[in-house]
């Protein structure tokens, strides 16, 4: 960036990041975030730039973690708490807690937030008719959401989501507003549905592995569909205050957003944009690369050589190679172990298919290691797959194209069911 156009961009910041947090009208917000290099607006900053008139006179509980942030990188709860315009009587974290600053699979308990001075609950791994007592108990009249999500079906923010509709049911029909945010790998679906015997804290209802949808798009389907299946009733009332400026075919970098890591694991875009495919390592005994400057981008086992990233390249995928690295977890699977394994180098993030690389990696990988490649005794892959069969093909030796081609007949079906509750074209 050259100094005058460096100047330009810093002199548009300091125009534009004030507009969104002190409830500068919509009209005049938006111009300055594009001039900010935003194209995007959050459904949290139209809210903010609205002087947070959809929640005027309601007690709100708030379902939030570190992504809920506004343009200005202010987060949404202390803004809703510095406007003096907002009730907010609870704040619900998920996994990895509302400031994050737990791991994989943990929470940040029940506290008293410092910065605030709100109180915060562990809504982790809490069902339903336990998070309703959490609602009353902090005299909740109206549920707000507000988290960015991975886009995959095991990325457990999107159950977050349910059970906290599910919640508002029990607990007296409570309004929901979902603060909407950009899918960041796009808006397209891929993959299988889920299988309901598989059904676990990691998808629990029939939708596609990378779904493409939005919150406030899932949200949509879920008042429909499962809702009604599990309670009797819909949600009363359900507003989704939508994002603007985002289409179907806009991944995050192309947002002029700023990234926010939705967990300690997915530090950049390109790690999301790997974890439909590679998220399903963790299904074996071999590391999904937590514990590495790059988890789920470095992928690999002791004893593993150069031949699985040859053997990869050989398939040339679009958009994507794969680097020979060689690497030591200092937590999770094989804390302090020498391993090998590749570093997947997205080089089109539009044209890779990350459902298409995962699977190679993983026939790949059992082609070329029989006896050190294992999977986890728990079954785990058949809950993040959705189903048996993606164990069941790779164990007979099955191809790519075949295990691909297996699941198309339920990809399509899962794109025309949802395609009634898509907000954005």
């Amino acid at each position: 960036m050259d100094g005058l156009n460096r100047r330009r961009f810093l002199a548009a910041g300091a125009l534009a990041a004030p507009a969104i947090g002190l409830g500068a009208g919509t009209a005049a917000a938006q111009p300055e975030a594009e001039a900010f290099g935003r194209r995007v607006l959050t459904g949290a900053d139209v809210l903010a730039a609205s002087g947070w008139k959809a929640l005027a006179g309601k007690k709100v509980g708030i379902v939030t973690n570190p992504t809920g942030m506004l343009s200005d990188m202010r987060h949404v709860v202390d803004a809703m708490a510095d406007s003096k315009k907002v009730n907010v009587v609870g704040i619900y974290g998920p996994e990895h807690g509302f400031r994050g600053t737990a791991q994989a699979g943990g929470s940040e308990g029940e506290f008293d937030d410092p910065r605030t001075g709100l109180r915060v609950y562990d809504a982790y791994g809490i069902n339903a008719t336990k998070l309703a007592e959490l609602y009353k108990k902090a005299g909740v009249d109206t549920v707000v959401f507000d988290i960015g999500d991975a886009g995959v079906r095991f990325y457990t923010y999107i159950w977050m989501l349910y059970t906290a509709m599910h919640a508002a049911v029990l607990a007296g029909n409570l309004p929901v507003i979902v603060l909407d945010r950009p899918n960041p790998i796009g808006g397209q679906a891929f993959g299988p549905q889920l299988d309901p015997k598989h059904a676990s804290g990691v998808g629990r209802k029939p939708i596609a592995l990378r779904h493409g949808m939005t919150m406030g798009e899932l949200a949509r389907l879920y008042n429909d569909t499962f809702l009604p299946q599990e309670t009797g009733s819909k949600l009363a009332k359900l507003d989704v205050i939508e994002v603007r400026g985002w289409r179907r075919d806009t991944q995050f970098a192309d947002t002029g957003l700023l990234w926010v890591p939705p967990s300690p694991n997915v530090p950049t875009p390109d790690t999301v944009l790997a974890y439909p495919g590679t998220c399903l390592f963790e299904g074996t005994l071999w590391s999904e690369g937590r514990g590495t400057t790059r988890p789920f981008e470095i992928i690999g086992a002791p004893k593993v050589d150069w031949k699985w990233a040859e053997a990869l390249n050989g398939y040339r995928m679009p958009g994507v190679l794969f680097r020979e690295t060689y690497f030591q977890p200092t937590f999770n699977k094989h804390v302090g172990v020498n391993c090998g394994g590749v570093q997947l180098m997205i080089t089109d993030r539009h044209r890779f298919e990350p459902i298409r690389a995962g699977v190679a990696m993983l026939v790949e990988a059992k082609r070329l290691y029989p006896t050190l490649f294992a999977w986890r005794t728990d079954n785990f892959i058949a809950k993040l797959w959705g189903t048996d069969r993606l164990k069941d093909m790779v164990e007979r030796g099955a191809g790519v194209d075949e295990i691909v081609g297996s699941y198309r007949a339920e990809e399509a079906e899962f794109r025309k069911h949802r395609a009634k509750y898509l907000i954005y074209r």
